[in-house]
């Protein structure tokens, strides 16, 4: 046991579900299946169709706001990552939350104006990592260390719950009571449950005064001069694009094959439990098995879903493509922040995490719309998706280039001999 700076005990063993760290791993979860990585990502594809078909927009014109949120994300998620290494993650979750759910909840008041759309969908994606895996991450680092990959493998489940459920409970609204109050709805819920349970997300106190907020761990710069930063970086990079163009297309192109609405959704849904069984099952992997080879063989998994895609025909071929990528993307989420964690500490892990952020939400961006233009240019998304299966072997294949590391013997430090590794 151990006294901390608000003067009660910790239990020092993470293994002991007393330990105050799987309560803060279970709300902080809860957030995120409420957050922009879950309850927008997810539902896109959802809406897509109908909204295009009521203002009569191309699938390309909707598909940018998916890619103006991405690029949002992609120029903020830096600035948060930098905001979250200096003070309690909360000062910055709350408001992120609260922006996120009202913007959400904004689009049902819609009009057939395109800039209307995109501005929410911006907006969304400035606050959307405060909501997110990042803004989480950075707190259960600092609760973990030899259970830190089961941490935030229950962490990430809170956004594989939201891909299994939330795509099915958006097309039975849907077809209840129309896209706008769905969005009124699913809006609202943002703000009912994220909002109460962030004041359960806290760092560890020991950890949170002012004066032992700097961890041990490479500086921004020892790990943006990495080259083991830049392979992580291009790993998320091109397998954002596969992933998020067959996420943000996966209901428009089955529908389009002969599969219902309803049971396109449920492969949406089938996605989302494969997303989470993944992260479930990597979570445990890491704490055991070195971490770019799990990744490796996920990222095969995706890239096996993602041809299968290409040519799925059938609810059930769709099912199972859709489940092999969620697969892969479910580990994948567990295995970055792992890495960073890893090979650089904690010091700047947030602004390391938004950094990788960027990669990915601009590559998220490039995704649906590529998608949306090839479709829109030759009624088809097949050879596409076979190409993007190609590139996620490619980039399964450069996590092999990563050199091993050894769980660090410290709290929250990497091994002593991480650092000069980290600036080679």
């Amino acid at each position: 046991m151990q006294s901390s700076s608000t003067g009660y005990a910790l239990p020092l063993n993470e293994n002991s579900w007393r330990y105050p760290g799987w309560r803060v791993s279970i709300a902080s979860s809860a957030c995120v299946f409420v957050g922009f990585a879950s309850l927008l990502i997810y539902t896109f594809s959802i809406f897509l169709k109908p909204v295009a078909t009521e203002f009569g927009w191309s699938r390309e014109a909707v598909s940018a706001a998916f890619g103006f949120a991405a690029l949002s994300v992609a120029a903020c998620s830096p600035p948060l990552g930098v905001l979250l290494d200096r003070y309690p993650a909360r000062r910055i979750i709350i408001p992120c939350v609260a922006v996120f759910g009202c913007a959400f909840g904004s689009l049902s008041l819609l009009t057939a104006h395109l800039w209307h759309l995109y501005a929410v969908f911006i907006v969304m994606g400035i606050v959307g990592n405060g909501t997110a895996h990042l803004a989480y991450t950075r707190v259960l680092s600092t609760w973990f260390e030899q259970r830190r990959g089961l941490a935030f493998s229950v962490l990430l489940t809170g956004g594989a719950f939201g891909a299994m459920v939330l795509p099915m409970i958006a097309e039975s609204l849907i077809q209840a009571i129309g896209w706008r109050h769905t969005f009124a709805v699913m809006g609202a819920i943002v703000l009912i449950v994220g909002l109460p349970l962030t004041t359960l997300v806290r760092e560890r106190p020991v950890l949170s005064r002012k004066v032992e907020r700097v961890e041990s761990g490479a500086s921004a710069m020892e790990g943006m001069r990495s080259g083991i930063f830049w392979i992580i970086v291009s790993v998320l990079f091109i397998v954002s694009i596969s992933q998020n163009g067959a996420i943000a297309h996966l209901s428009p192109l089955l529908t389009d094959r002969g599969v219902s609405p309803r049971n396109a959704a449920l492969a949406a849904s089938a996605m989302g439990g494969a997303v989470l069984l993944g992260r479930l099952i990597t979570g445990m992997l890491l704490d055991r098995f070195f971490a770019p080879r799990v990744a490796f063989i996920l990222l095969l998994f995706a890239a096996l879903g993602t041809f299968l895609l290409s040519s799925a025909k059938s609810m059930s071929a769709g099912v199972i493509g859709a489940g092999l990528i969620g697969l892969g993307m479910g580990g994948e989420a567990d295995v970055t922040p792992y890495l960073l964690s890893r090979y650089f500490g904690l010091r700047s892990f947030s602004t390391l995490y938004g950094l990788t952020w960027t990669a990915y939400a601009i590559a998220g961006a490039i995704g649906p719309v590529i998608m949306g233009k090839v479709f829109d240019a030759t009624g088809s998304y097949a050879i596409l998706l076979s190409w993007l299966a190609v590139s996620t072997v490619i980039a399964a294949s450069l996590m092999l280039l990563l050199p091993r590391y050894e769980v660090a013997g410290g709290q929250d430090s990497t091994q002593p001999d991480l650092a000069p590794a980290a600036s080679e």
